[in-house]
């Protein structure tokens, strides 16, 4: 009993202390009584057994009953609360003699009590929402853009980004009967000089018969859609560079031949390297961006660069920057094919230097390589090709997701970032501060603004605009309407009038936090849309952790940090950003129904730091590091680095208690979220590896199928999953050889079999399990193995 007592009144010690630190902070007393209790206990464990017993019953019930008040009847808040202490009671059970005997039985019902209570909340999901999306088709014409339903051709299918496929052979009454149909590995893996976030995120197009994706190095790969069978590869030669911040390539884009799709040339196998052919003559096109920021054109039938694009097929979008840092710029999106262009914008590196190149956006004639325009943000008006001898304007925001476009319309949508750097707003122009964190319609013939929609005002928390808008016809009490649907980081996902920008689902101003860094300054009000995913203002009571120490470590960092809600400016104390610039949704975006007019998202909720950290007067320009988007980032010329990491507690869990991730459903037509259920299991999170199904965060996007089914794998656990999209109830699940960080597709094989295809890599930031695969799956007998 010595050893039991010792261990009470050192637990009871490291609760004290640490209680009387969050005290001072203005937080709960809870943990300073509770290290008083437990020393206590501790010292009459040896001498007066039955009062330790009494004391510790008191104690008990008081832990449970504040449990309640401060997270109700939820299983983890209440289990990591009780649980241990639970444990801690078990020797107190057990009589010292036959005259302690009813004091023990007692002490034993209280935690028997206690224990059933508990086990009790695991029947109980407070955070599911249940309901039905409904099978009613609203509109069943719906535009579904320019593609053969067995085809993908795009990115998000077609250049309306809805990520809805028209078959329906895969259905929720059969889908448990996929099986795997192929499996391929494309050779190129993580490489020791790599940047730390190399990450597999490519959604193959479908062609004919042949699938085309590239890779993080820049290898394009096409493959057999019946097989998987390797048709060639071409790899672009890219080399190391510690300045880029992802080494990504989400996907490629394609010129259809003049005949249009139908005449598409089928591929053989070439049997050699790709790049090792000399320059052809090309029909049709795929169109490869690098990580060394160069645009590549190759002909889908052998991979040969194209001769008449560019440069022999190259084009080097390098072109008339004003810096020109290796590594600085680079296109990790595909570029958006529309009415005889290809559009390409590119990612400007977060935080690394004040002077960066610009985020300007430049239409090329799709067969020639030819500039036909460029928008750059700080000059908005002047669209016609630069000049040879000028260069765009310095680190004006960019926009590194897809874009969409609508060909009828003759309008293309960009959704834009920030201008560099992301928490320090006193380098941005007007013209900046209008277009940064914004979705922006541009017209295809010229480039000019058609309209734009901002979603953060003077934006000091890297909330980009990071996701492709999905268009679709909506039915609406003013009739139907031109829609875009974009989802944000901060969780609002706004429905625009595509045509003219104007809010659907209303959008309201609303008051945020104050208190900028002196030099910059905040924006009064910011906007919430009436479809959001927006979490609840952080609490201390929401602070988690698998002890009570690391619940009290936790608690100690909330209140230490700067934190008045959302959108609370960036400091040098240390701010919480939540929901945290890893975002609520991020490039894998959404998926929508066209016919049912509801959506799918997978919302995230992470809390992280942003701390800015001042630059010395003559240290080095380079700055003190560069950590991408977890770490210190140098900032050079400018007043403050930024370190920038998730909240998280000293036995690397979550601050915040789970979940801390979803499925959810909404009706597009009325903005109500219908259903929502956690998504994801721990599994194959290194500090929780057990299956259990708190809802995980994840990287990655949605598919939507006319048979009511959604693929999406995109958790940090090694799973592709199937959901009904009326419910959201998880139909089917495979275990994939790596991380799912890519958004799934799915297509006709040439026998007339719906397949679903998730490339399978892993994501460097978020940890998952690293590889090169691409598989596929179709339905098999239902009576086999």
């Amino acid at each position: 009993m010595v050893v039991f007592s010792v261990i009470f009144v050192l637990l009871g010690l490291a609760l004290l202390v640490g209680g009387v630190w969050l005290l001072t902070l203005g937080g709960s007393f809870y943990y300073l009584v509770a290290g008083l209790v437990l020393i206590t206990v501790g010292g009459l464990l040896p001498v007066r057994r039955v009062a330790a017993q009494g004391l510790y019953a008191i104690f008990l019930v008081a832990t449970l009953l504040w449990s309640f008040w401060e997270s109700g009847y939820d299983w983890w808040p209440l289990a990591t609360r009780n649980g241990w202490f639970l444990l801690l009671a078990i020797p107190l059970l057990i009589p010292s003699s036959k005259r302690h005997l009813g004091a023990a039985i007692t002490f034993g019902g209280v935690w028997a009590l206690g224990g059933l209570v508990l086990l009790g909340s695991l029947l109980n999901d407070p955070h599911t929402v249940e309901g039905g999306l409904g099978e009613q088709v609203v509109n069943e014409q719906p535009g579904l853009g320019d593609s053969p339903d067995a085809d993908w051709l795009a990115w998000g299918r077609t250049n309306l980004g809805q990520r809805y496929s028209p078959l329906g052979q895969i259905t929720p009454d059969n889908v448990g009967q996929l099986k795997e149909a192929w499996r391929y590995q494309t050779g190129d893996t993580k490489q020791p000089d790599d940047t730390g976030e190399t990450t597999y995120e490519a959604t193959p197009l479908k062609i004919g018969n042949t699938l085309y994706l590239c890779t993080p190095h820049n290898w394009l790969v096409a493959l057999d859609a019946d097989t998987g069978e390797e048709q060639w590869v071409y790899k672009a030669g890219i080399g190391p560079n510690s300045q880029r911040q992802h080494q990504t390539c989400r996907g490629v884009s394609w010129l259809a031949p003049e005949g249009g799709v139908e005449s598409a040339p089928e591929v053989q196998s070439i049997g050699g390297p790709a790049e090792d052919q000399s320059p052809v003559s090309c029909d049709a096109h795929l169109y490869l961006p690098t990580a060394d920021a160069r645009l590549l054109a190759l002909d889908p039938e052998t991979g040969a660069p194209c001769e008449g694009f560019a440069e022999q097929g190259e084009l080097d979008l390098m072109h008339n920057m004003p810096y020109t840092q290796s590594g600085f710029y680079y296109s990790t999106s595909p570029p958006v094919v529309a009415n005889g262009l290809v559009v390409v914008a590119g990612s400007v590196n977060d935080n690394y230097d004040i002077n960066s190149p610009s985020g300007v956006i430049r239409a090329y004639d799709a067969r020639t390589g030819a500039l036909r325009w460029n928008w750059d943000p700080a000059h908005p008006d002047q669209t016609d090709p630069i000049a040879e001898d000028e260069v765009y304007s310095t680190s004006s925001p960019n926009s590194w997701a897809v874009a969409s476009a609508d060909e009828e319309l003759g309008l293309i949508y960009f959704p834009m970032g920030n201008r560099t750097p992301d928490q320090l707003g006193m380098y941005r122009t007007e013209n900046e501060e209008r277009f940064a964190s914004s979705v922006v319609a541009l017209e295809l013939d010229t480039g000019q603004v058609a309209w734009v929609q901002q979603f953060v005002h003077h934006d000091l928390w890297d909330m980009d605009t990071p996701a492709q808008p999905s268009l679709l016809d909506l039915d609406t009490d003013r009739g139907r309407q031109p829609a875009l649907v974009v989802p944000t980081k901060q969780g609002d996902v706004y429905v625009l009038n595509r045509e003219t920008g104007e809010p659907i689902i209303p959008v309201e101003e609303v008051p945020a936090p104050e208190g900028a860094i002196e030099g910059d300054y905040t924006a009064p009000t910011q906007p919430v849309s009436g479809l959001n995913f927006n979490p609840d203002p952080l609490r201390e009571a929401d602070m988690w952790g698998a002890t009570p120490l690391d619940q009290l470590a936790c608690r100690i960092r909330f209140r230490s940090l700067k934190y008045e809600g959302r959108y609370t400016p960036p400091s040098e104390q240390g701010t919480i950003v939540y929901p945290g610039n890893f975002g609520v949704f991020n490039w894998g975006s959404i998926a929508v129904d066209p016919k049912r007019q509801v959506m799918f998202g997978m919302p995230l909720y992470m809390a992280f730091i942003s701390r800015l950290v001042p630059n010395e007067e003559g240290s080095d320009p380079d700055g003190p590091v560069n950590q991408g988007e977890q770490g210190l980032n140098s900032n050079a010329g400018a007043p403050y680095s930024v370190e920038l990491k998730p909240l998280m507690s000293p036995l690397d869990i979550p601050c915040q208690q789970p979940p801390w991730g979803y499925v959810a459903g909404a009706d597009l037509r009325t903005g109500e979220v219908v259903w929502k259920r956690k998504n994801g299991t721990v599994e194959d999170m290194g500090s929780i590896p057990v299956p259990l199904r708190l809802g995980v965060p994840g990287i990655g996007g949605p598919v939507i199928t006319e048979g009511g089914v959604v693929f999406l794998a995109a958790t940090v656990d090694d799973y592709i999953r199937a959901y009904d999209l009326a419910t959201g109830e998880q139909l089917w699940r495979a275990r994939l050889p790596a991380g799912g960080q890519a958004t799934p597709m799915t297509y006709l094989n040439s026998n007339g079999e719906q397949m679903v295809v998730q490339v399978a890599g892993g994501h460097g930031s978020i940890g998952t399990t690293l590889g090169d695969y691409v598989v596929a799956w179709k339905l098999g007998d239902p009576d086999s193995e």
